[in-house]
């Protein structure tokens, strides 16, 4: 839930005539017809905007070319697709505009939700993906070869060479499977190999060959309509991992060659195997289902067992001939459990390998999400498995003594401890230390730290006060010693919890942080040597999305502002003999545009009555007039991990504000206590008391808004949101009917007590630990509470979501029924947490607009 707020994707709306409020009401039909309307003039708009670049560089006699591949959506085209521009090595005088190129010659692989397998559906509702086409790639930066998911299968290219135009064919990866093939990786020292999930397992393929090898057995194979009740799974993040951790991938090619100049080459993959047999079963009745109408997910209820998760390395060869010679050797660490070492680890949030391939660095987490560890796993832990048969191309191995796992560094905190992707090792310039960059909420706000840490010896370790008890670890685990710990950043802003890129010649950093303003995200740089006031690259008054290259000499950034659409623009980065640090625009993939009818909202801000400073901003109607007072929709979520103030544009994602300003509606959005990037302290105002504070930030925001200006009817206020948007309508209407003359709850959490271990139990602890503030902060202990007039309570909820699943609207349902209060639904049969289909789409906008003319 951390990320949804309930925004339409791929979509926008442009103005369409609407009448003051009284002077007339549409029809369905015309509402229906200005909701179709309305998507035509901004979609170009959508399609403009470019995603997932790489660079790619090749030295010729002319000098060097370079070539930045990403995702796009071409002109006359609905499904994004492999673009690639050619970039000037240096600035013009006039900064040119770079035309987008296809890479693919005659690929349309385009498929509707529908058509996707069961697989690829949850995958995209867990990344948010609303899109169609190619949705991700996988490249070999120095070769020019890619591999990409598409139509439920897998396939490749290659674009040989940078001075050509020429599209190029893909091919088929070759595909000997029953189910999708899905999270395809390239080997990084044999481009030829390409590993994969299918059916919960890892596979490898070799496409200058056809031949394919399965490389695990976790999963029930039994067949297509049985596998999905399997229990075990190989190389795929259970739901909670996926859901509130952000990790989509569970399998990782070991990043250096072994035996470069020997046959048969070794080659090695870490995985992450998932064993959900103590997870409850969940049972969601589904129109398309062929298993009589009932869909069955493992979804862990707060206070219920999770998935065990323990990590593996599977080992294949390739003889001289390319073929695969059959023998797999299946390694694991001690016996199998990662929990026998780490008896508190409840989660692996992050893993992978070292890039010397010497160590697997693991990020574990305990339940309460108070306590973060980066443990490093020697590879020599990890031994073979003893019990296949010989004949079965498996060797058996004795046990030997090896050295000893590593907690290189620990956080803790008395709040909760917020995952990020900030992790880059440096080498290793002696055998018993490392260093590596790392953050940290420990200040308050998040910022960068360079660490080194020195190996212990099981005899001679030493043991931090942050230890907990030595109780809970193996005598094979020590901890290691930090002895230096760089602060590079600091002050009340925060380091965004995003990837950073670092030019180690030069010793530097680059990161994405709201040093300036906590509702602009900028690129900064500095010194992880000589650390200072970090230095802004990216331009002011703009929010920016940045990619670098490897040797981070240049960068790709998209940016908008709330007035402006987004832009898309390469600029290289230059350095001076005084170490001076600028940059240079080398060309525009997305120019400045002009879209006279989009009506951008307004930014506020106020002081609160409890001392903070909350963001806001407002939608006008598009048919404003000075001496009216119009119907307002307060639009909210209100949870941890979102951020829906910012000076950024509004057209993509919030199609819906745009559409009910355009009929004549003020739109009001607040970012009150509990909202991201203003410290980990703001954002803690709703431990333990969830449905608490965020609407009393809400009617505040509201309240100080129409107290400005004099265009706000505070008689005539709908307060809307999706997800936890939806939980926040709901307890918007039950504590204030007297500001709320309805609410639209769309997707709504109603009890916590069903919502998932990962993100309930951050924010409010175990079921069992903290009844009372459970109780408290169900919706379904304010029922009594709410109006008792017909038409202010509609409720909105996909069938087969699995997410926020219907079981919620049930028991609100049934708590309605028994104190017979009024209320609406309007039920999607075939939607999940999103409304993706066209039709769903269409239907669900309208339906909030005739509810709101009719009741507003």
């Amino acid at each position: 839930m951390a990320s949804d707020i309930g925004m339409d994707s791929c979509e926008f709306v442009a103005d369409s005539p609407s009448a003051v409020r009284g002077t007339g009401k549409k029809s369905w039909d015309e509402l229906r017809q200005s909701v179709r309307d309305t998507n035509k003039l901004l979609s170009a708009l959508a399609n403009r905007v470019p995603s997932t670049f790489t660079f790619r560089t090749e030295q010729t006699d002319a000098g060097p070319i370079t070539r930045l591949y990403f995702l796009g959506i071409p002109p006359k085209s609905r499904d994004n697709t492999l673009l690639y521009v050619d970039v000037p090595s240096e600035p013009q005088d006039m900064v040119p505009s770079l035309p987008w190129k296809h890479l693919l010659d005659s690929f349309q692989p385009g498929l509707h939700t529908s058509q996707l397998s069961r697989e690829e559906q949850l995958l995209r509702e867990r990344k948010r993906v609303g899109s169609f086409g190619i949705t991700s790639y996988d490249i070999v930066e120095n070769e020019g070869k890619i591999v990409f998911p598409a139509c439920n299968n897998l396939f490749w290219c290659e674009d040989p060479c940078l001075n050509s135009d020429e599209s190029v064919l893909p091919y088929g990866v070759p595909n000997g499977c029953l189910g999708a093939r899905l999270d395809p990786k390239i080997c990084s020292h044999n481009s030829d190999l390409v590993a994969f999930i299918s059916s919960g397992d890892v596979w490898v393929a070799n496409i200058r060959t056809g031949q394919q090898q399965q490389l695990t057995c976790s999963h029930d194979r039994v067949s297509p309509a049985t596998s999905n009740a399997s229990p075990y799974s190989a190389g795929v993040p259970s739901f909670v991992v996926q859901e509130e951790f952000d990790r989509y991938t569970g399998y990782w090619w070991e990043p250096q060659a072994r035996d470069n100049h020997t046959y048969p080459h070794t080659y090695r993959i870490l995985f992450e195997e998932v064993d959900e047999s103590g997870v409850e079963i969940l049972r969601v009745f589904s129109p398309t289902s062929e298993d009589g109408g009932v869909d069955e997910y493992r979804y862990p209820r707060a206070g219920t067992a999770n998935a065990r998760s323990t990590l593996k390395i599977v080992e294949f060869t390739i003889g001289s001939d390319g073929m695969f010679d059959g023998h797999l050797v299946e390694r694991h660490v001690g016996d199998e459990s990662m929990s026998a070492y780490f008896p508190w680890m409840e989660y692996i949030v992050r893993a992978g390998w070292t890039p010397d391939s010497k160590f697997v660095y693991v990020e574990m987490m305990d339940r309460q999400q108070s306590r973060l560890q980066l443990v490093l796993i020697p590879v020599e832990c990890f031994t073979p498995s003893h019990t296949e048969m010989e004949d079965e191309g498996v060797v058996t191995y004795t046990n030997g003594s090896h050295p000893p796992i590593q907690v290189i560094y620990e956080d803790m905190s008395e709040i909760w401890t917020n995952v990020h992707d900030i992790l880059y090792f440096f080498p290793q310039e002696s055998e018993n230390e490392i260093s590596f960059l790392w953050s940290s909420e420990k200040s308050g706000y998040r910022h960068l730290y360079k660490i080194t840490s020195r190996f212990q010896t099981r005899d001679d370790q030493y043991v931090p006060l942050s230890a907990v008890d030595l109780m809970d670890r193996d005598e094979s685990v020590v901890y290691a010693k930090v002895v230096k710990e760089v602060t590079l950043t600091s002050g009340e802003w925060e380091v965004a919890g995003k990837q950073v890129w670092v030019d180690e010649k030069r010793k530097l950093v680059y990161f994405t942080g709201y040093k300036d303003t906590c509702l602009e995200s900028h690129v900064y740089v500095v010194s992880y040597l000589y650390p200072k006031d970090p230095q802004r690259l990216t331009e002011a008054n703009f929010s920016h999305n940045v990619s670098f290259n490897s040797d981070c000499s240049a960068f790709v950034t998209v940016y908008s502002s709330v007035t402006e659409t987004s832009m898309s623009s390469v600029h290289k980065i230059n350095h001076s003999k005084l170490g001076q640090i600028s940059t240079h625009n080398l060309g525009y993939l997305v120019g400045p545009s002009v879209c006279p009818d989009y009506h951008a909202p307004e930014l506020f801000q106020f002081q609160t009555h409890a001392g903070h400073t909350s963001y806001g901003m407002f939608y006008k109607p598009h048919d404003f007039r000075p001496d009216v007072k119009y119907p307002t929709v307060l639009f909210v979520y209100g949870g941890p991990q979102v951020q829906l103030v910012t000076n950024s544009f509004k057209g993509l994602k919030f199609l819906r504000l745009h559409t009910l300003a355009s009929q004549g509606y003020v739109v009001v959005v607040v970012d009150g206590r509990g909202s991201c990037h203003r410290g980990v302290q703001y954002e803690s105002h709703i431990k333990n008391r969830l449905g608490m504070v965020e609407i009393d930030d809400q009617v505040e925001g509201l309240q100080w808004l129409a107290s400005r200006v004099d265009f706000i009817d505070l008689r005539r206020v709908a307060i809307h949101g999706w997800s936890y948007g939806g939980y926040l309508s709901l307890m918007g209407l039950a504590q204030r009917s007297d500001v709320f003359k309805l609410a639209i709850a769309g997707a709504p959490v109603v009890n916590w007590q069903l919502y998932d271990t990962g993100y309930t139990e951050r924010y409010m602890g175990l079921p069992e630990d903290n009844r009372q503030a459970y109780r408290a902060s169900s919706v379904l202990n304010f029922v009594e509470t709410f109006p008792d007039e017909e038409n202010r309570l509609l409720i909105i909820h996909g069938l087969i979501d699995e997410n926020v699943h219907f079981h919620h609207t049930s028991h609100l349902i049934s708590a309605l029924i028994r104190h017979c209060k009024p209320y609406r639904l309007q039920v999607y049969p075939n939607e999940r947490h999103g409304i993706r289909s066209h039709e769903a789409s269409e239907h669900f906008k309208t339906m909030i607009l005739s509810f709101l003319q009719q009741y507003l």
